[in-house]
């Protein structure tokens, strides 16, 4: 990654400066590693990562990166059907910033992150912001029902049987942790990427209105 991108953890609901990880030892190395991995279990993405296959991985638990607009890369298309039965297409919602979140019911940081994101959701859903889901292991019942419990009003996609989603986006950037929250530019570009939960609203509004306030 250039270092013009800005690479930041997440406290308590502010970014602050991540130590490289080239200064680490093998020690500190493999326990950052075993924290970035401990959001969840590791998914096919993160076990591909363990097997070397994966080069741009990011290893910190509630880190932000920032890609500069000249860094981005290729628009992301990505459908999918809904936990309602709806289909979906990114080309819906072309032109709008879109926040998408890569969570599953049985995830405990997805349960503690549900209501701020909703919340970031109901201050921006007057704007031309698009927040979705994408569910990579649940069936649509244990989407609904995770969604009637934690007041989630804006849709997922069930990606558990295909994985068509996940992997339209691990083509530009890698899902290496669940949760997951990634922010589109008005092109459909990712602009950010919060690794682990996004820990509070102020970090992940910011990055929202950073993307409306950007020329189209």
């Amino acid at each position: 990654m250039s270092r013009a991108s800005r690479i930041h953890p997440i406290r308590n609901g502010r970014p602050s400066r991540l130590r490289p990880l080239g200064r680490l030892g093998g020690a500190a190395l493999a326990a950052v590693l075993a924290v970035g991995l401990s959001a969840c279990a590791p998914d096919a993405v993160s076990e591909s990562f363990l097997n070397g296959e994966n080069t741009g991985y990011v290893a910190a638990d509630g880190a932000i990166v920032e890609i500069p607009v000249a860094e981005r890369g290729e628009p992301v298309e990505f459908a999918g059907v809904t936990e309602h039965g709806e289909d979906f297409d990114s080309a819906d919602i072309a032109g709008k910033v879109a926040v998408v979140n890569f969570w599953y019911a049985g995830c405990a940081p997805c349960r503690v992150e549900a209501s701020d994101l909703e919340a970031v959701w109901q201050e921006h859903s007057d704007a031309d912001v698009q927040f979705i889901g994408i569910n990579t292991r649940d069936q649509a019942d244990t989407a609904v029902a995770f969604a009637d419990e934690f007041g989630i009003t804006y849709p997922s996609l069930i990606d558990v049987d295909t994985a068509q989603a996940k992997l339209a986006f691990a083509k530009v950037v890698p899902i290496s942790a669940t949760p997951t929250t990634l922010v589109l530019d008005k092109q459909g570009r990712v602009a950010a990427k919060i690794i682990g939960p996004i820990d509070g609203t102020s970090v992940l509004s910011t990055l929202v209105k950073d993307a409306l306030a950007e020329d189209s």
